[in-house]
């Protein structure tokens, strides 16, 4: 099943549509990167503590779902879908392995970061349609499996969910403690 949605996805693509799709792919370290390091910068200039929170706890996510990612590359070795099947036609060379894909990951650890801290369905939707796009276009370009797509979006959300859930656990136990101990 893996392998034949990703025939569909690259051998039978829309060819026309190779170019939008690099473009695509190519913004997750953009976007992903400069997200983070982009509100610590607001909430920093703007001397914003609950901005510079956002931005830690969304640099907190990143840095986990990379570790994540990497690790599980590393340890798997699972290789490109072009080096095993000859007919799928990868658009760049990778010296990393495949398995998870580490734009999906970088990008639904960003469109999640995003949705936590700005709740609106206008900033959550496009979000994660540009998350779901850059899985799309790791398939597209030969890069990735379906799988490998699935996992790293799985990896991304998870990291976002767990850097905010312990941020929040941190801010209340420390709330508590301090109310205790004022000084």
């Amino acid at each position: 099943m893996d392998i034949d949605f990703l025939k569909e996805a690259n051998v039978h693509r829309n060819q026309h549509l190779d170019g939008t799709f690099q473009f695509i792919s190519n913004t997750e370290g953009i976007i992903g990167l400069g997200t983070p390091i982009a509100i610590c910068a607001a909430g920093l200039i703007q001397h914003d503590k609950i901005l510079l929170n956002k931005g830690i706890t969304m640099t907190v996510g990143l840095v986990t779902a990379t570790t994540i990612t990497y690790g599980l590359k590393k340890i798997i070795n699972r290789d490109r879908p072009a080096q095993t099947y000859p007919y799928i036609q990868a658009f760049e060379k990778q010296k990393h392995y495949s398995f998870p894909s580490g734009h999906t990951s970088n990008a639904f650890v960003t469109a999640t970061n995003i949705s936590l801290a700005c709740r609106k369905w206008y900033v959550v939707a496009p979000s994660f349609i540009w998350a779901s796009s850059v899985g799309y276009s790791r398939m597209h370009l030969g890069m990735h499996y379906p799988s490998d797509v699935a996992v790293g979006a799985l990896i991304g959300m998870g990291s976002a969910w767990l850097a905010y859930k312990t941020n929040k656990y941190y801010k209340k136990f420390y709330t508590k403690k301090e109310l205790k101990n004022p000084l």
